[in-house]
């Protein structure tokens, strides 16, 4: 049995806290439960498949392939697209990986960002709050049918099955402040043109804001660059004119990261001792930074 989704795992008595969770995506049979089975070893708290019909793998077919080589990771989608789930199979989806993981699933789900997939579904995207209304709506629909309320097999390990809330609106965030068991909070803004790409909200006034919001809830960052280097001042020049964004805004929040292993480990805990940020979801190119950082704070 996995650990609560709120526990943040203690590196040593008098220091900060901190949890890594690993977001991929399968490419082979042995890659996929080899790296599995990797993410565990090195003290990974979960392992997360990102959700986007029609443009990546299923994940709940994925995280049960991983959770047949594990015993201990949590195993979610991050996040799941509550315009194109339909709250019964998304339980259904839900509880049968909680089931042959040995109650070690997560609910994630999101409001919703990428025209496409509102379209394969035969649906317009709504607007900003049309999609969080939908999203809270499938949220609570979906823990109701797995709490019994319409599903009656198979029926989940956990109750109830932690849900996570992927996301920056001000009203999702407010919502899952109350009911969610884990935010993920990403800083992503507007969705641009493309359908897949984000303005960033990473200005720090804009972070404490988002924070703010989610309360005393445990929350989680995504990192979207994590780069071993020794030129991290380089690093954040580049990423700054690239994302439009204040250099000293990146080197100082929570989403991207550069440095030397002990320059990462100081800009944790700074993070930690700023926004109270201790569980950080990371992606494939930091793995091989992980098992050193876990083993210096």
């Amino acid at each position: 049995m996995a650990e609560p989704l709120g526990h943040t795992r203690h590196i040593g008595e008098d220091r900060a806290m901190v949890t890594f969770s690993l977001q991929a995506q399968p490419t082979a049979a042995a890659d996929w439960t080899d790296l599995a089975r990797r993410a565990e070893e090195i003290g990974f708290a979960a392992l997360y498949v990102a959700d986007h019909p029609g443009a990546c793998a299923s994940p709940f077919v994925a995280l049960a392939a991983a959770a047949a080589v594990t015993s201990r990771l949590r195993l979610g989608s991050y996040v799941s697209n509550a315009g194109v789930r339909e709250p019964i199979l998304l339980a259904a989806d839900v509880a049968t990986l909680d089931v042959v993981s040995g109650g070690r699933a997560v609910l994630g789900l999101g409001a919703g960002h990428t025209p496409a997939e509102w379209a394969a579904v035969g649906k317009q995207r709504p607007g900003v709050r049309g999609r969080v209304d939908h999203c809270i709506e499938v949220a609570e629909r979906t823990r109701a049918i797995l709490a019994g309320d319409g599903l009656t097999k198979p029926r989940p390990v956990q109750e109830p099955v932690p849900l996570l809330i992927g996301g920056g609106n001000t009203r999702l965030l407010a919502w899952a402040a109350e009911h969610a068991d884990l935010i993920g909070l990403s800083g992503l803004g507007r969705t641009l043109p493309d359908g897949h790409s984000h303005t960033t909200r990473w200005a720090i006034d804009q972070i404490d804001a988002q924070v703010g919001l989610c309360g005393d809830k445990p929350t989680e960052a995504l990192v979207q660059r994590f780069l071993i280097t020794d030129d991290a001042a380089r690093s954040y020049a580049e990423w700054a004119i690239e994302m439009e964004e204040k250099e000293a805004d990146l080197a100082a929040g929570p989403f991207v990261f550069a440095g030397t292993q002990d320059e990462i480990i100081a800009k944790l805990r700074d993070v930690e001792r700023r926004w109270g940020i201790t569980r950080f979801a990371v992606r494939l190119p930091a793995i091989d930074a992980i098992p050193g950082i876990l083993a210096a704070y």
